[in-house]
């Protein structure tokens, strides 16, 4: 199933990103994760690109096998950074002959300590990765991320659209947002982009609270920022984890409410490889007739 089809169908369509293990007991764990959220009918699952070379070898592993050991469909992520345009064509003629229907293409986090790696013929960004694919592979249905609240590369938020709308006219048909949780930055988001030209269906992607250290953490990486009220919250809250969980789910399911009634097509949530947030929120939407 290509995603940018099931996005068009007009029902929205609900998915779960997990990334690769690191030990076959982690891989044990994420199907069983995996079982628990089948029930809720995810449209596709994805699974990220690692860093390093033993879980980029698992991420297709995974795809594989839950797209023939679950029936659900997969979509890998594929990042450009650290590899040459040559092993690039190699890896999406492998996902392609491996059956798959959907690949979201990424450059990639720079390293941590801020030095590229350097191969030959390399592909600078997305765009190219984009391009690359749909040239190589031109039935795989591609998928790109996009930034809300602005990448924080770009020194504006015009500039980073503008590459927004250079991926897409590169090949990327939708589009999977980086996490936010203030509901302005969307749809904002999509009434600039729409202006721009920019016709591909855009999923909000939601990462429901459930760790305080860890979610300041992820917004200190990301640029995204936590509405002062819901911090306030979360700080009375950070020696609780159970009252962190619970005013996470909260918050997520009033977002995803509003996101479905202002007509976004689809929700795309983080999961960290965990169900229990998810199937949380998934439950109340459910029984409020979405």
């Amino acid at each position: 199933m290509r995603i940018v089809d099931r996005l068009a169908s007009g029902t929205p369509c609900f998915s779960f990103e997990f990334f690769p293990p690191k030990s076959d007991a982690g891989v044990d764990a994420l199907f069983a994760t995996i079982r628990e959220l089948a029930p809720l009918d995810p449209a596709y699952v994805s699974v990220t690109y690692g860093a390093g070379g033993s879980t980029r070898s698992r991420t297709l592993e995974l795809v594989t096998a839950i797209k023939t050991q679950t029936g659900i469909e997969a979509m890998a992520h594929l990042t450009c950074m650290g590899h040459s345009r040559a092993e690039l064509e190699v890896i999406v003629d492998r996902f392609a002959d491996a059956g798959l229907d959907n690949l979201l293409a990424l450059r990639g986090d720079l390293p941590r300590d801020g030095i590229v790696p350097q191969v030959a013929d390399p592909l600078r960004n997305a765009s190219e990765l984009a391009a690359l694919i749909r040239e190589r592979q031109p039935r795989l249905s591609v998928g790109g991320a996009c930034y809300p609240e602005g990448h924080l590369e770009s020194a504006t938020r015009e500039e980073d659209l503008r590459h927004l709308k250079g991926k897409v006219d590169a090949g990327c048909e939708f589009l999977i947002t980086q996490l936010f949780f203030d509901n302005a930055f969307y749809f904002h988001f999509v009434e600039r982009a729409r202006s721009l030209g920019i016709r591909a269906p855009i999923v909000p992607g939601i990462m429901p609270i459930t760790n305080f250290e860890q979610i300041e953490r992820f917004t200190r990486l990301c640029g995204a920022t936590i509405p002062m009220r819901l911090r306030l919250e979360l700080e009375r809250r950070k020696d609780d984890p159970e009252a962190i969980l619970e005013l996470g789910v909260a918050h997520a399911t009033l977002q995803c409410a509003e996101l479905l009634r202002m007509g976004a097509p689809g929700l795309h949530f983080y999961t960290l490889n965990r169900s229990r947030a998810s199937r949380m929120i998934l439950a109340a939407l459910k029984a409020s007739g979405f």
